[in-house]
């Protein structure tokens, strides 16, 4: 492979960076990529707006790969580089990306989240290091503690930053900005710019170049979107039975609102013979990869998961994602959906709604621009006719398929309706209860008393954001950035 008529040859990165871009087999950058990296190399803060899939790790994590290239004159153990995430599993992704393009310049890389235990942690900050990725809330309580020296820090990314906002991070984010060197580069990717993260990125960041890739209306061009209305729990269990038999399935992510709905509609799928898995922030971080991992190799089919994994999964196979449950935030929608359909694939997003969803569902319409038509598979139709979202009458249309007549009964278990197909022809992965008897130097994952707990405080901070996290401690009390 040539990089003689390469788009990256012409953005000026360092020979040993564009080696191992070309040996991943990369020759043409995206636009995102093209329009980023100049303007990170020239050495300005940046806030852009990119959707997932666009190759937005590689626009930020080339460039400050590049920093690296030049040696450092001081010889603190310390980060050069700091990247800010909201969850481990993109945390994991960014890792991964700069140490396949650093390979050549042995940038050393470390990734600090949440569910590890703090004496490998510790162990793995007393070592020199160039990258940092990490989830707010565990660097926080490692810079409060001193284990790491920000002295010689010279660019810091935040990834993800509506995400962080979402979840409640940006006062711990705050609270980190203040902790590092005033000279140095801060670059903000979020999917949107608008509202509450656009105020926030001119506070934090220096005269930012501005970039915005996509707008809302053009994105996920190559996703098949569908909506399916359902009557009761059983309907919907049965729904999802036929559409996972399908043959054109290949590896699927159902999303449910809850951590306990996740492990029970697992645990019925497996019973159901398919290979399944359970993804949610309750499990340890050494649960959490090896189930990841089977997922890539392919080992599980059917990954059953709360919004953790609405962002920062990468993987070619999935050719479905199905919302069991609608999320409760139209651009968890976005991000839900953008597992599939990855590296220019089509792939097909099924959404399954009640008629108390339709306010939800008109949510998802007006974010996205996009109209979800009401599908009707023969055999499962609705006792009621799919209800009006835009004031339009919506006729029942899309693709028919020959199946069994429901069963209407009610049932207040996710996976009610679901019939085991032999035993021993499932694969469960590291869901609920085989995880339940590991540990991981951690907190049990799985745990079964989810419905035991006190729902997290819901309330707003003064960045319009709830107070939640997943995947990492909770935010501390709100701030406003000086």
């Amino acid at each position: 492979m040539s990089f003689e008529n390469s788009s990256f040859e012409k953005l000026g990165l360092d020979p040993a960076i564009l080696r191992a871009v070309e040996e991943s087999g990369y020759t043409v950058a995206t636009p995102i990529q093209e329009q980023a990296i100049p303007e990170i190399l020239a050495g300005h803060d940046l806030m852009a707006s990119a959707q997932t899939g666009t190759g937005k790790t590689a626009a930020f994590a080339l460039p400050a790969l590049n920093l690296l290239a030049t040696p450092h004159p001081s010889k603190s153990r310390g980060p050069r580089i700091l990247v800010l995430v909201p969850t481990r599993e993109l945390a994991a992704q960014v890792n991964e990306a700069a140490r396949k393009y650093g390979k050549f310049i042995r940038a050393r890389t470390v990734s600090i989240v949440g569910g590890m235990p703090y004496p490998l942690q510790n162990k793995l900050l007393s070592q020199p290091l160039d990258i940092l990725v990490a989830t707010p809330g565990r660097l926080l309580d490692h810079m409060e503690r001193g284990r790491i020296d920000m002295s010689r820090l010279q660019m810091l990314i935040l990834d993800e930053a509506d995400r962080m906002l979402d979840m409640g991070f940006m006062p711990d984010v705050e609270r980190i900005c203040n902790a590092l060197p005033k000279e140095r580069q801060t670059l903000l990717f979020s999917a949107t710019l608008d509202g509450n993260i656009g105020r926030i990125a001119h506070q934090i960041l220096r005269n930012p170049k501005t970039i915005q890739i996509a707008t809302q209306k053009e994105k996920h061009a190559n996703i098949e979107q569908r909506l399916h209305y359902v009557d009761d729990m059983s309907h919907k269990n049965k729904l999802l039975e036929h559409l996972l038999i399908a043959p054109e399935v290949n590896q699927v992510i159902v999303f449910t609102s809850t951590k306990r709905h996740a492990d029970l509609l697992a645990e019925d799928l497996y019973a159901a013979g398919h290979k399944t898995a359970a993804l949610h922030g309750d499990m340890t971080q050494g649960a959490r990869n090896r189930t990841l991992t089977k997922l890539r190799h392919g080992d599980v089919k059917v990954l059953v998961a709360t919004d953790v994994a609405a962002r920062g999964i990468d993987v070619l196979g999935i050719s479905h994602v199905i919302n069991y449950d609608l999320p409760k935030f139209a651009e968890d929608y976005v991000h839900r959906i953008g597992r599939t359909g990855r590296a220019g694939n089509t792939g097909i997003a099924v959404s399954f709604a009640s008629h108390m969803d339709r306010h939800q569902v008109r949510k998802i319409e007006q974010f996205t621009g996009q109209r979800l038509e009401a599908t009707v598979i023969a055999g499962y139709e609705p006792r009621r006719p799919a209800p009006r979202t835009d004031g339009a009458d919506r006729s029942s249309s899309g693709h028919a398929h020959s199946g069994r007549p429901a069963d209407r009964s009610n049932s207040s278990r996710p996976g009610n309706g679901f019939k085991p197909r032999g035993q021993g022809t499932g694969y469960r992965g590291d869901s609920a209860r085989n995880e339940g008897n590991r540990n991981d130097g951690n907190r049990t994952a799985g745990a079964r008393n989810d419905a035991s707990r006190a729902a997290p405080n819901r309330s707003n901070d003064k960045f319009g954001a709830p107070k939640r996290a997943d995947g990492d401690r909770a935010a501390r009390r709100p701030r406003t950035f000086a």
